[in-house]
């Protein structure tokens, strides 16, 4: 089955002709939900055929339920009539794994934006998956409590978008990744039963089945309600800008930090191009003649932080920081890491298109992975500007390339691919945080064996046997549902972050 345009063409089955079809489906469609949570038309649709990534794959139908119920009959209506089902949150994935392409119904979890329950004494909220992930943490910090997953899109992102990718950010590195703060879900299956796994406490009972579906990327099942935990804001805070002359300096740096068995709440690196990029928008006090510098932030009890601070300070010295700045006030440290956070819309200014990645390295190999970066921007004709989590060793190369010169395109997917390739090679993965989607299943055998696939096809199955929710994701070439997508050599819209 293939929509086109407004029409649902189908291979064999339908006696009604393809436009009846579709003013049947929406018709039954305005009956679940009425005639204002429905778009159709090809100009309506068209916003959702992009996300965050250099990808595109437009729906032909997009939905805005409100409730578990309403979600639940949309996906039984599809799967009665074969229709490929997307989930999509607020669309600032980078991995294109929002998006249809092979058309489709996409639901649109923006009006299932509620928080359902607040538990201050057992710090647990109960919100659906439309919620901003910031709005969570500002609904509870007036009792001393915030929701500790921070993606640099946390002012946009949602909770159930960070559920389907397992999303992380900046304090990942002490406190975790979404799955470290969710307890359980309510989920719609691909055949539009309800069901609910895990519990408000968080204890798993033999198979950890709230484990398994976060990260799945919408390819098991759909969220529709989640529990999650919150965390006591902590006692003292210290954040640190180190300023260095290197970059290989402040890669030994952090190598040494952690070496040492000391784990900051977060630790990012900015290269000397790139901060002067973001310095020069948001002004939020980096240097501009320094090579790289290390945005460090340690939390806990007052005595504990004071003194971690100051072994850090030290460490950055022995590895020949020229200043490390301590922030003096709450209004400095939003500053930093206002710099921090607004960085990819810095680069947007200074180049039309930037294509934003995620690979894993050890932190040892921090210096000669940076290295190594560098020599593919030079080998594919690129500025790539490095903003990333130091400390975990989650890179974010950005590629600076012009999206509608189809040539720039074509080597912006070579030099990344590299990219990608070459943290592999080191001993990382493919992705810390963005997701695999669209635009790495291609490179998923770099990492999983022939046996590895067939092991989590049965697992994709046993949910997702007619591989309607989310096709086209995850799963390689030839190792997925039978679905063939070449990767498109055209220009690309350029990407929004």
């Amino acid at each position: 089955m293939r929509w086109h345009g407004d029409t649902l063409y189908s291979e064999g089955s339908p006696a009604e002709p393809p436009m009846l079809m579709t003013q049947i489906l929406i018709r039954q469609l305005e009956n679940i939900l009425g005639p204002d949570a429905i778009l159709h038309l090809p100009e309506d649709v068209l916003l959702y055929e992009y996300d965050g990534s250099v990808e595109k794959g437009r729906p032909d139908v997009v939905v805005f339920p409100q409730t578990t119920h309403e979600v639940s009959q949309i996906v039984k209506l599809a799967a009665q009539r074969n229709i490929p089902i997307i989930g999509r949150g607020a669309g600032t994935g980078l991995s294109g794994g929002a998006l249809a392409p092979s058309g489709g119904l996409l639901i649109a979890f923006t009006r299932m934006n509620r928080i359902l329950d607040l538990d201050f004494e057992n710090q647990r909220a109960v919100v659906q998956p439309g919620v901003v992930n910031l709005d969570l943490t500002r609904a509870v910090e007036h009792a001393g409590l915030y929701f500790a997953p921070d993606p640099s899109s946390q002012k946009s992102c949602t909770i159930g978008g960070n559920v389907a990718e397992n999303a992380g950010g900046p304090h990942t590195l002490a406190y975790g990744v979404t799955t470290n703060h969710v307890t359980a879900l309510e989920l719609v299956l691909p055949d539009g039963e309800i069901v609910r796994v895990g519990n408000k406490h968080g204890e798993a009972f033999l198979y950890d089945l709230t484990g398994l579906l976060i990260g799945s990327e919408g390819t098991l099942a759909l969220i529709t309600e989640i529990t999650v935990k919150l965390s006591r804001k902590p006692e003292a805070i210290k954040t640190l800008l180190a300023i260095f002359d290197t970059i290989d300096d402040a890669s030994e740096t952090v190598a040494d930090i952690t070496a040492r068995g000391i784990t900051p709440a977060a630790c990012e690196m900015l290269d000397g191009w790139t901060l002067r990029t973001v310095e020069d928008y948001i002004h939020a006090g980096f240097p501009l003649d320094s090579a790289a510098v290390l945005l460090i932030e340690v939390e806990g009890i007052t005595e504990a932080v004071t003194a971690q601070a100051a072994t850090i300070d030290e460490i950055c010295h022995i590895h020949h920081a020229r200043e490390v700045r301590v922030a003096r006030d709450d209004k400095e440290r939003d500053l930093l890491w206002k710099g921090r956070k607004n960085s990819f819309g810095a680069l947007g200014r200074v180049a039309s298109g930037i294509y934003v990645l995620d690979g894993v390295i050890p932190r040892s190999k921090l210096p000669q992975t940076l290295r190594r970066i560098q020599e593919i921007g030079q080998q594919f004709g690129f500025r790539i500007s490095n903003i990333f989590h130091a400390g975990d060793g989650n890179l974010h190369p950005i590629v600076l390339y012009d999206p509608r010169d189809a040539e720039q395109y074509k080597r912006a997917l070579q030099a990344s691919a590299e990219i990608i390739r070459y943290c592999v090679e080191v001993g990382g993965s493919l992705s810390g945080e963005h997701g695999i989607g669209m635009e790495k299943n291609e490179l998923m055998p770099l990492l999983f064996s022939d046996a590895d696939f067939a092991l989590m096809r049965r697992v994709h199955d046993a949910l997702n046997p007619n591989c309607l929710l989310n096709p086209g994701k995850v799963f390689p070439l030839n190792k997925g549902c039978g679905e063939t997508r070449v990767r498109p050599q055209i220009p690309q819209a350029v990407a929004h972050s």
